[in-house]
């Protein structure tokens, strides 16, 4: 470290989620005295923007990490079960953003909004994980209305973009988008099925009990981050979007909330975007959250089937505050703690 700043290191520099880290590192004047994106031998000769000038891609090795301060892992779960050992024992602090280490009850599962206390428990040389994209979205907005009342209940389903899946599944949407309207025949790599005006109801591999690992993730995460005893249910599906997570929450309360309380507590929450007003069919969607950092929330309105209930419509740009920006924040707020 030092006054100029701190030397990061981004593993998986070259994928949708490593590349918008280092945009948001420059985008928010975050210390940086040096700067070693990282990957594979496959992108080796590859250079990156990075302040107006390029930066060549690195090849990650167990030897990359001498001297980095703070590592962003957004690799796959491979990768950081392999090398992340590596950038601890060398005094790095990891923020990783895959799931390897998000169930270990021995690391702090951050979302700054909820749950900022935990990065404060981490030193040099540990690790903190970053939730997933969807999970994310959705505990930001939990958080602001539990001050109204303790939540009993939560029923999500979501409508998550194919950018979730990685630049490859990207360019699936769009080869077999085109494929269809020239009539020619699709390629299906990357989903199940095609993704093309389709939506399916299939992410990540199916468990035993028929839910899926991305299914098990949300209900497990939640109940880490929220640091309460609240029962989740989900359902998750890709549907034919590049950027943005939709939502559709149920939430049960222990007492009465009315839509109005809940617009209240959200128009001021950190990090969300209150957008509620269907007189004029304004309303949270993907096309508005791309690019963007709020978590926009609407459609609030009163479930009459349970004593104490809401419905909400969640959306967030999964890339950036689903991935990278909440990365990015726990490294701020981190070396605020030092």
């Amino acid at each position: 470290m030092g006054k100029k700043g701190f030397h990061i290191a981004v593993v998986g520099a070259t994928g949708a989620v490593g590349t918008e880290m280092m945009n948001l590192l420059e985008e928010r004047k975050f210390p940086v005295a040096s700067l070693h994106p990282l990957a594979s031998e496959r992108s080796l000769g590859k250079y990156l923007q990075w302040k107006g000038t390029e930066i060549g891609v690195e090849v990650l090795d167990k030897n990359s990490f001498k001297g980095i301060d703070i590592a962003f892992f957004s690799a796959g779960g491979g990768v950081s079960k392999e090398f992340v050992p590596h950038a601890v024992s060398s005094g790095a602090l990891v923020i990783d953003n895959t799931s390897a280490f998000r169930t270990d009850p021995k690391i702090p599962l951050v979302v700054p909004e909820v749950n900022p206390h935990r990065i404060a428990d981490a030193k040099k040389g540990l690790i903190i994980a970053n939730p997933n994209c969807s999970t994310i979205q959705m505990v930001v907005v939990l958080k602001a209305l539990s001050g109204l009342s303790p939540i009993k209940r939560v029923v999500v389903s979501t409508y998550q973009s194919v950018s979730g899946a990685g630049m490859k599944a990207m360019e699936e949407l769009s080869k077999q988008s085109a494929a269809l309207f020239a009539q020619k025949e699709m390629k299906i790599e990357k989903f199940p099925h095609r993704i093309a005006f389709n939506c399916i109801p299939h992410i990540d591999v199916f468990e035993e009990d028929g839910y899926t690992k991305e299914e098990r993730k949300m209900i497990n995460e939640t109940v880490k981050i929220m640091e309460q005893p609240i029962a989740v249910t989900a359902t998750t599906v890709r549907v034919p979007v590049f950027y943005g997570h939709s939502e559709s929450v149920n939430v049960e309360f222990a007492s009465e909330v009315t839509p109005e309380a809940a617009r209240q507590v959200l128009k001021t929450a950190a990090g969300v975007m209150l957008c509620d007003d269907p007189s004029k069919n304004l309303y949270p969607m993907a096309t508005m959250a791309a690019g963007t950092d709020p978590i926009y929330v609407g459609r609030i309105r009163k479930d009459s089937t349970v004593p104490f209930g809401l419905n909400l419509w969640i959306v967030a740009d999964n890339i950036r505050k689903g991935a990278a920006l909440n990365a990015v924040q726990i490294a701020e707020q981190w070396i605020q703690s030092l």
